[in-house]
């Protein structure tokens, strides 16, 4: 049976709260392998954030900030945990989870800037913060002698993530590093879409975006989206059409084991989704009335 759980049982505005769920869920799952890592590597990604690591300042992004990071972390550790305790096969090892966790709280660290670097904010790197968060991964996971095979196994799971990744094209060297990659990348949609804020943030989202294709000169007609209009009128087809079907296809429904009972039962993530569309579609209806 998968584990009950509400999303506002933990506090993602501080990682400390998320840390401890995170070692709980650990300790249940994996009772004789140590878990103290769990704290040191939220420790040490929240210096990160904070601008307390080598030469990189503090995250400026406001959408994709460290809140962003413990929301789609829990998620996926949820999502793991609970596909564990069914027994599917292929099982995830203790060193299964600890790549995943490594991944998806580096997912996001590429949107870091250099201490030299004082043009824009971090979210100019958007469209290509998935590579530097990988770069970032392997010189941070080298100072800690990882090995390499483990360092290349954050790195595929990190490239799941982003509405332009091909996982079919990941070079995974098993099945079960596919799955953990195809987890992270379930995590990172559903934890953001289902933050309880998320329809607020979408201006935030569009300035991310502009500023990004501002960077790299691409003209306004060429855009995804032209104005935050734009972006709020297809936050709904988005979800529906791009996002359910990766998901699906691409993921193979793993999000699922985020139901209680699974496959088919009550989802929290699913359901905040639903609800925060519905906010949406409630906004578009008041544009087109205007």
């Amino acid at each position: 049976m998968t584990a009950r759980y509400r999303l506002e049982d933990i506090d993602t505005t501080d990682f400390e709260p998320v840390a401890n769920e995170v070692e709980k869920i650990h300790a249940k799952i994996f009772p004789d392998v140590d878990g103290s890592f769990i704290g040191r590597v939220f420790k040490q990604v929240s210096e990160m954030f904070a601008g307390n690591y080598k030469n990189y300042q503090a995250m400026d992004t406001v959408y994709h900030d460290f809140e962003h990071t413990l929301q789609v972390t829990l998620c996926l550790v949820r999502l793991m945990a609970n596909r564990h305790r069914l027994g599917t096969e292929p099982v995830m090892t203790a060193t299964n989870f600890r790549i995943g966790l490594t991944a998806i709280l580096f997912h996001d660290v590429g949107y870091l800037k250099t201490e030299d670097d004082h043009e824009g904010t971090g979210a100019k790197f958007t469209f290509v913060h998935e590579q530097r968060s990988c770069e970032f991964a392997d010189i941070y996971l080298e100072d800690q002698s990882w090995p390499k095979s483990e360092i290349f196994a954050v790195q595929h799971l990190i490239s799941c993530t982003g509405p332009r990744s091909v996982i079919d094209a990941i070079p995974f060297t098993s099945k079960v590093e596919r799955i953990m990659g195809e987890a992270v990348c379930t995590a990172d949609y559903l934890g953001q879409m289902s933050d309880p804020n998320y329809v607020d943030k979408l201006p935030v989202l569009f300035k991310e975006f502009e500023e990004s294709d501002d960077y790299r000169e691409v003209p306004k007609e060429d855009r995804l989206f032209k104005t935050f209009e734009d972006l709020l009128r297809g936050t709904p087809f988005f979800w529906e059409k791009i996002v359910l079907s990766k998901l699906n296809m691409d993921c193979h429904g793993l999000y699922r084991f985020l139901a209680e009972p699974y496959p088919d039962g009550e989802n929290p993530y699913v359901d905040k989704i639903k609800e925060n569309l519905g906010v949406v579609r409630q906004r578009i209806a008041k544009l087109n009335a205007a």
